[in-house]
């Protein structure tokens, strides 16, 4: 099999790096701002160059030192777009998103891949997808978003990520969004041997009663405190299949154990679940916390190699080419994008070919606003608006980001 070449940016601990080195991939470079998880991938893979610091920061990597690699990827940082959190999006100091997309104009990789939570997903971002979608269009790539369900490639869980995957023109009509693959294994049947590995004499029946996927195994953030299964929907579905959620475990059960809920998982059994197994090995850096939340905050090993592995087919021209563009994701925004001036209510409604609800429009208006400076102007016939400025990070040296992340460096995961 042909092998190529990536530099992966915000690589935590190496879920999305094994799953690519499955699929053909050899890493030039990961980078990541946690010096655990970077660690672990120094561990896991001594003769990869692995960075530590701000992936942002110059002085850590030269992007353009890396000109022309295969593939471009990256989990760049969640909180801003999760469900959970404010959603603060282009204003969060954490936002690296649309930076990782002019890291594109740099590096001018053949494909770019890049993977969040189901929130960017979400109406909230709609501009802000678009966004991203026109910038790739200018840098001559053609890009797609697409919600990818975890337990789809064998993982035992209910994890949905958000993938964004763009190529050059040339690779583009030979792009496959990967197919589902078999039903993954239950939580108990993925982890009865763990459950039982200390003689624990219940193993076999508590794989029994736990016999669905798991529910989103979240990693949380180092603002939050310390390992747990979730938030308390979680940990309620998680006490329905006999796991007690309100923390992890430093080892299996003992024999003679017995427990209210449930045993806790150990960071060894939440591994698993995250897709590391005998065929994706790998060791994590740190205490049990630490560990835990490398774990719980990674792309699943082998939801990154199904990904890896259509891209790579596409850079083979393997199949049929079919013609690709890029999906609208926001009328609204695309109206003011392709407007001279500033545009009324009823001009709006004009261009995006449907009559808007006025309570409708201020509620678009005002999630856009959240991302980009939007211009009003009252007039006769009432406000009219116009598009300005993206507020995301994308390398200005005078942007609030620089200061904001000094700040919390410390806290940011």
């Amino acid at each position: 099999m042909t092998s190529f070449d990536v530099v992966e940016i915000c690589a935590g601990a190496g879920g999305q790096a094994l799953g690519l080195e499955k699929a053909g991939f050899e890493h030039a470079l990961a980078v990541e701002l946690d010096a655990n998880a970077s660690q672990t991938l120094k561990n896991n893979r001594p003769s990869w160059k692995v960075e530590t610091g701000d992936v942002a920061d110059e002085a850590v990597w030269k992007p353009r030192a890396y000109e022309g690699v295969s593939l471009l990827a990256g989990g760049v940082p969640c909180p801003p777009f999760t469900i959970a959190g404010k959603q603060l999006g282009a204003t969060d100091e954490r936002d690296l998103f649309a930076w990782a997309i002019e890291l594109v104009d740099q590096v001018k990789p053949r494909a770019l891949m890049l993977e969040n939570v189901r929130g960017l997903s979400m109406p909230r971002f709609a501009g802000y997808r678009q966004h991203v979608l026109d910038r790739l269009a200018a840098l001559e790539y053609v890009g797609e978003w697409r919600l990818l369900q975890a337990s789809d490639f064998g993982v035992p869980q209910l994890r949905p990520r958000f993938v964004l995957v763009a190529m050059n023109a040339v690779d583009a009509p030979y792009f496959r969004w990967p197919e589902p693959m078999d039903p993954p294994l239950t939580v108990g049947e993925t982890l009865v041997d763990l459950m039982g590995a200390d003689g624990w004499e219940d193993a076999s029946a508590w794989a029994a009663r736990a016999n669905r996927i798991a529910p989103t195994v979240v990693g949380g953030s180092k603002k939050h405190g310390g390992a747990d299964l979730g938030p308390t929907r979680a940990k309620r579905a998680w006490a329905d299949m006999g796991v007690d959620g309100l923390g992890v475990a430093d080892n299996p059960p003992q024999p003679g154990a017995s427990f209210a809920v449930g045993p806790k998982l150990t960071c060894d059994m939440v591994a698993r679940i995250q897709g590391w197994s005998g065929e994706y090995p790998w060791e994590f850096h740190g205490r049990k916390t630490t560990k835990y939340r490398q774990i719980g905050n990674a792309f699943p090993p082998p939801v990154a190699r199904a990904v890896g592995e259509s891209i790579a087919r596409a850079f083979r021209h393997e199949g049929i080419p079919q013609q690709r563009v890029s999906a609208e994701h926001d009328p609204i925004y695309t109206a003011l994008r392709d407007a001279d001036g500033f545009l009324t209510a009823n001009q709006l409604s004009r261009a995006v070919g449907a009559a808007i609800a006025a309570p409708d429009l201020e509620r678009r208006i005002s999630l856009l606003s959240r991302d980009f400076d939007i211009q009003v102007e009252n007039g006769t016939s009432g406000p009219a608006y116009r598009l300005g400025e993206f507020k995301a990070f994308v390398g200005q040296d005078d942007h609030n980001r620089h200061e904001a992340f000094l700040k919390q460096r410390s806290r940011i995961s």
